[in-house]
């Protein structure tokens, strides 16, 4: 695929994530929330699962308080949940995406898709 072509595809692939994120069954994230989400769920992807201390320690997420702040906005939208099950320690929760927020990440890659075709 030629460079032209490479940027064509990948502006088609801003529109239409941007025609899903503006769909009202889609929560409405800030640009940290939807980053810190993107990070949750690519470590969940790999099979690595990210306990609350862990999260709040991504450095390019901010502030700890600020990262809990977005990981707290992220459980009421239904995106993320505490998963005490995951670790031998109960003391320890692990944070991993719901099937909304899978959901969500299927709508972008679909977007993905379509921008591919053309």
């Amino acid at each position: 695929m030629a460079k032209k072509q490479l940027v064509d595809a990948y502006f088609r692939f801003l529109n239409l994530a941007q025609a899903v994120q503006a769909l009202p069954s889609v929560p409405k994230l800030d640009a940290a929330e939807d980053r810190l989400l993107e990070a949750l769920t690519a470590a969940w992807h790999a099979g690595h699962v990210l306990t609350v201390t862990e999260t709040m320690a991504l450095s390019f997420a901010g502030a700890p308080a600020t990262v809990h702040r977005k990981l707290t906005k992220l459980r009421e939208q239904g995106l993320v949940k505490l998963d005490e099950t995951i670790n031998a320690d109960q003391r320890t929760k692990a944070v991993v995406p719901t099937p909304k927020a899978l959901a969500y990440f299927e709508k972008l890659a679909a977007c993905l898709e379509e921008a591919k075709k053309k």
